[in-house]
């Protein structure tokens, strides 16, 4: 699996979180660098000129990480850089399974936004860590590491700890080359599981990111000789195809109650507008068209707001003990953590992802899907308490999917999915596609509801049935 190749180099910037109300905004852009010129962070650590000189063993050797006090926990991190005209490097943190390494599943995890880091689902949804008060580290009990090695990347460049020299992606096409990039370099410094199940995962704009680096896995796997074994992808509350997702919000938020029939006109008569710029072509438009109406990345307060008095959109019923998910975000930026986890002096920002990618936010990529579909098993998730991409707006896209199995989907059966005698949701299935509801769950459902992701999880990707 090591074949010859010659990759590409680039260097750092990064993203993460702002809490507002009642649940925390991981998507609101930042960019920190809290060292002082007497810390010592080392400097950070691109794995991609080890690999082009073939010394893997000596890049796996460097890129171990030790925290203090879980120096049983296994994890490598560092760069892979995936554009050298531009400097462009990824930043990963790769944890094996605690099961059974060369022969468990292998999971990518791609946070959203855009400009989200990966980082906050391995601290606050997924990951074996869970921080608390900025450096109280503990072991997370419905950690998906228990029987899958997990690969969390800071995707796309410029979000994270990934940084670019003015590379940053302005499409899907340019996120699935640089991941892509990166999955062959990582698969060269671990080559014994480069056959196993391999499976991406994420949430909320990775429904983006993930139909395209799986397609360009699918392409690359066609003509190259290097093989990635992608088996399925698993897609929680993504946005993926905006016309059909966003035209039913109006009619979603009158029927929870949240608008009355003056107020579903009112933000009908915006969603409308959004949703016809999108068929136009001008997605310009329809990015600042949905930002007033429900986004509100770059517009403060937002149609949404004014009318249901809500700041966020993740949860409308709000945990009553919502855990302060930002924690991390102090930790991760500590001297002795960045020097851990070989990112030295490197900014944590995200400032530039997005507005790269303002013009392919609104776009579609539902040909990509469904063209997946006739060659992997895919699954696209929901939280019953999410509103900016809530269940009612992925299953409308998935109606309007020109896929194979479409008619099939059309009049299948719908069963209850049980955990342990609990209702934990509600399952559809049609030749390879899945989807899932899953009860009680707001945008991250790892977060809210830990035990049930993890089934979902570890029941899909060994093709065992959910219900």
């Amino acid at each position: 699996m090591i074949a010859n190749f010659s990759f590409f180099i680039w260097v750092v910037l990064s993203v993460l979180s702002l809490s507002e109300g009642a649940y925390p905004n991981i998507y609101q852009p930042i960019r920190t660098n809290d060292i002082s010129a007497d810390d010592d962070v080392g400097d950070p650590l691109i794995l991609t000129p080890l690999l082009k000189n073939n010394q893997i063993e000596e890049a796996k050797k460097a890129a171990s990480v030790k925290i203090a006090g879980f120096e049983n926990t296994t994890s490598y991190s560092g760069y892979f850089t995936v554009d050298e005209a531009f400097d462009s490097n990824l930043f990963f943190w790769f944890f094996p399974s605690e099961n059974d390494y060369e022969n468990d599943p292998v999971l990518l995890w791609l946070q959203g936004g855009p400009g989200a880091s990966s980082l906050y689902a391995l601290f606050s949804e997924n990951g074996p860590f869970i921080v608390k008060n900025g450096d109280e580290l503990s072991l997370r009990e419905y950690t998906w590491t228990k029987n899958h090695s997990v690969l969390y990347i800071d995707n796309p460049v410029g979000t994270g700890y990934s940084f670019t020299n003015n590379g940053f992606a302005q499409n899907e096409t340019k996120v699935g080359e640089d991941l892509y990039q990166a999955l062959v370099q990582f698969f060269t410094v671990f080559p014994e599981i480069a056959s196993n199940a391999f499976f991406i995962t994420g949430e909320s704009y990775a429904g983006k990111y993930i139909p395209a680096i799986g397609y360009t896995i699918y392409k690359r796997n066609a003509v190259e000789e290097f093989q990635i074994n992608l088996q399925g992808l698993l897609i929680g509350d993504g946005l993926t195809d905006p016309e059909n997702q966003i035209s039913e919000l109006g009619n979603y938020l009158y029927e929870i109650g949240f608008v009355d029939d003056e107020g579903r006109e009112q933000f009908s008569k915006l969603q409308n507008e959004t949703v016809d710029y999108i068929k136009q072509g001008d997605y310009l438009k329809a990015f600042d068209s949905f930002d007033v109406l429900l986004n509100g990345d770059f517009t403060r307060p937002t149609l949404f707001q004014n009318l249901t008095g809500f700041t966020t959109y993740f949860n409308y019923l709000f945990r009553p003990s919502f855990d302060d998910d930002s924690s991390y975000e102090t930790f991760i930026q500590t001297a002795d953590v960045r020097k851990a986890i070989h990112v030295g002096n490197l900014s944590y920002s995200s400032t530039d992802v997005e507005d790269n990618l303002r013009n392919d936010v609104m776009q579609s990529i539902a040909p990509w899907v469904a063209e997946l579909l006739s060659a992997y098993r895919v699954l696209f998730f929901n939280g019953q308490l999410d509103i900016i991409v809530a269940y009612p707006l992925t299953v409308n896209f998935l109606k309007h999917l020109n896929f194979t199995s479409a008619e099939e989907y059309s009049t299948a059966a719908r069963n209850v999915w049980y955990v342990d005698n609990e209702v934990a949701g509600y399952v559809k299935v049609a030749g390879n596609l899945t989807e899932v509801l899953v009860r009680a769950a707001g945008h991250m459902v790892p977060s809210d509801q830990p035990k049930w992701a993890y089934d979902l999880v570890y029941n899909f990707v060994r093709n065992i049935s959910l219900a």
